[in-house]
C-alpha cells in the first residue's frame, strides 16, 4: 500500500508540475506592446488593435496624445514600444535622436475640417473657410500648432486663405486635435478645426456638421510610425506598424477618412 501511495504521488506531483510549468507559458506568451498614438487615431486605432490582438494574442495598449507632446515624452524615456505621429517630422526627430529604429512606416494621410454643432447658424458647407468671418463667431478652436501637426495645418490654412491675421485674436488653444473638437462640442467655441476622423467617429455622428479644408491649403498631413529603440518587444511592435498598412486595415482607416499616398496625390490633383 505504501508503495502505491509513493508512486501515486509522484505521478500526482509530476502532473502539477507539467500544469504549472504550462500555465508558465501561456503567461510568458501573453505578449502586451504598449503604442504612443496622435489624437486623431483615438476612434480608428481601438478598432485596428482589437483586429491585431484577435489575431496574434498579442495586446495593444494605447496611449494617444499631441504628437509634439509624445515626442518629449519619448525623448524622455517613456516606456513605449511603438508611436505613430500625425506627421512625419516628429518620428524622423525621434530616429536622429537614436530613439527609433530607422525603418519609417507611412500609414496614413490625415485630412482637415472645420466643424461646427449641428444646431450651429453657420452654413459651413456652403460657407467654407468665410464662416470664420461671421460675427456669431466669437471663438475658433485649433490643436497647439507648437506640438500639434493639425495645428500647424490649421494655421498654414489660415495663412493660405489670408484669414489669419483676422482671426488671430479669436483663436483658442486645444492640447490636441481631440481637445479642439470638444471645444466645438461642448460650446466654448463656435467653429474648430478637427481631422476629419473625429468629425465622421461614430460618436460624432448627427452632433455637427463639416467642411473638407482643401488639402492644397496646407502641408500634406503624412502621418508615420517608427519602432522605438528601447522597446522590448521590437518584433511585436514591427508587426503591429506592418499590420497597419495590410489592405484590411487601410480600409478601416479609409472608413474613419483616411487615405493613402497614391490617393492622397489623386485628390489634390482634382482626381476623384
Amino acid at each position: 500500500m505504501t508503495r502505491i501511495t509513493k508512486e501515486l504521488s509522484s505521478i500526482l506531483l509530476g502532473f502539477f508540475l507539467l500544469l504549472g510549468t504550462f500555465g508558465t507559458a501561456q503567461a510568458q506568451s501573453k505578449t502586451e506592446i504598449t503604442v504612443a498614438a496622435a489624437a486623431d487615431l483615438s476612434v480608428a486605432l481601438h478598432e485596428i488593435a482589437q483586429h491585431f490582438e484577435k489575431q496574434t494574442g498579442i495586446t495593444v495598449k494605447l496611449s494617444f496624445g499631441a504628437s509634439g507632446a509624445l515626442t518629449q515624452q519619448i525623448l524622455n524615456g517613456a516606456p513605449f514600444d511603438a508611436f505613430l505621429s500625425a506627421d512625419s517630422d516628429y518620428p524622423k526627430q525621434v530616429v536622429k535622436a537614436g530613439a527609433a529604429d530607422d525603418a519609417l512606416y507611412l500609414y496614413a494621410i490625415g485630412k482637415l475640417v472645420l466643424w461646427v454643432p449641428a444646431d450651429s447658424p453657420l452654413d459651413i458647407q456652403k460657407q467654407g473657410i468665410n464662416a470664420l468671418l461671421d460675427p456669431s463667431v466669437k471663438k475658433i478652436s485649433i490643436a497647439n500648432p507648437q506640438h500639434a501637426p493639425y495645428g500647424r495645418a490649421a494655421v498654414a490654412a489660415l495663412e493660405h486663405f489670408k484669414l489669419y491675421d483676422q482671426v488671430k485674436d479669436r483663436l483658442v488653444l486645444g492640447e490636441n486635435v481631440s481637445q479642439a473638437a470638444q471645444f466645438v462640442e461642448s460650446g466654448n467655441a463656435q467653429v474648430g478645426f478637427v481631422a476629419l476622423a473625429q468629425a465622421i467617429a461614430p460618436a460624432m455622428q448627427g452632433k455637427g456638421k463639416y467642411w473638407v479644408v482643401p488639402p492644397d491649403s496646407y502641408p500634406t498631413l503624412e502621418q508615420s510610425a517608427v519602432v522605438l529603440s528601447h522597446s522590448q518587444h521590437k518584433k511585436e511592435a514591427a508587426d503591429f506598424l506592418k499590420f497597419l498598412q495590410s489592405k484590411e486595415m487601410v480600409e478601416v482607416l479609409a472608413k474613419y477618412g483616411f487615405t493613402q499616398a497614391a490617393d492622397a496625390a489623386n485628390s489634390s490633383s482634382g482626381k476623384r
